[in-house]
């Protein structure tokens, strides 16, 4: 209990810059439901040697556009920090994706879906603030839960342009428990092949939490570290609120 209280403090201090599934680095299958919307406020970070990047902080708008199909925008105000240089800010990637499942859970299926993102190159690459260029990720990811359970991940693969870059995999698992109405634990595992012609692989773990305040408003946090790889630390914070619009009644 000791230990996990202290990676939970650490949370406020530390990170990667990776999209996903908030607060994790792995997604699920699971699309908004239909005309709804997921709004998050949130920042990424990480520090490695090199120093500290992330978003401070960024805008991810997810809305159920038919049954099975959510939309998908992250707009972030991205920074680097060398460790002997001074900082930039400025507008980074953008991000665009669309979830669909095909396969919803049954009692002995798992649900199965696809995410595809695209990393649109508008940030300035020179000043460390962008790609330079479009990326894609194809992944698939399953679900399965056995309340108060759930389980999710699965594999993608980046197309990843560039000199001196080359395409990468991901996978990962996540195992989460609702703990108390409102209030979820969970934890993750993934593994990154190498991006870069002459990069590492590398392994890594997070911890996380999701606290409801109401239906419409939440707290999401999770960090985590490297345990194969270049030594990094990575966290996660965002205010994620859900809601329908409310339809305007027929004119007379």
């Amino acid at each position: 209990m000791l230990i996990f209280c202290a990676i939970l403090a650490e949370m406020f201090f530390a990170a990667q810059l990776v999209w996903a599934g908030p607060p994790f680095t792995t997604d699920d299958p699971e699309p908004v439901q239909y005309q709804h919307w997921e709004v998050y406020l949130a920042s990424q970070i990480a520090h490695d040697k090199e120093g500290w990047s992330g978003t401070s902080p960024h805008l991810e708008v997810n809305y159920g556009a038919v049954p099975n199909l959510q939309l998908h925008l992250i707009a972030p105000v991205s920074f680097v920090s060398p460790s002997h240089e001074a900082a930039r800010f400025g507008y980074g990637d953008t991000e665009l994706g669309m979830k669909y499942r095909f396969v919803e859970e049954t009692d002995f299926l798992p649900q199965i879906g696809t995410f595809p993102l695209v990393e649109v190159p508008t940030g300035q690459h020179e000043r460390g603030l962008g790609s330079g260029h479009a990326q894609i990720f194809l992944p698939l990811w399953l679900q399965k839960s056995f309340e108060p359970w759930t389980t999710y991940g699965g594999a993608g693969y980046w197309i990843n342009p560039g000199k001196g870059n080359r395409n990468w995999w991901f996978t990962g698992w996540l195992l989460q428990r609702e703990m108390t109405p409102g209030f979820t634990l969970g934890a993750e595992i993934f593994h990154e092949t190498p991006s870069e012609s002459s990069g590492p692989s590398d392994s890594k773990f997070n911890i996380g939490a999701i606290y409801d305040f109401s239906d419409f408003s939440h707290l999401l946090i999770s960090a985590g570290h490297t345990i194969q790889g270049p030594n990094e630390f990575q966290a996660f914070v965002a205010l994620q609120l859900t809601f329908r619009l409310a339809k305007r009644p027929a004119a007379k």
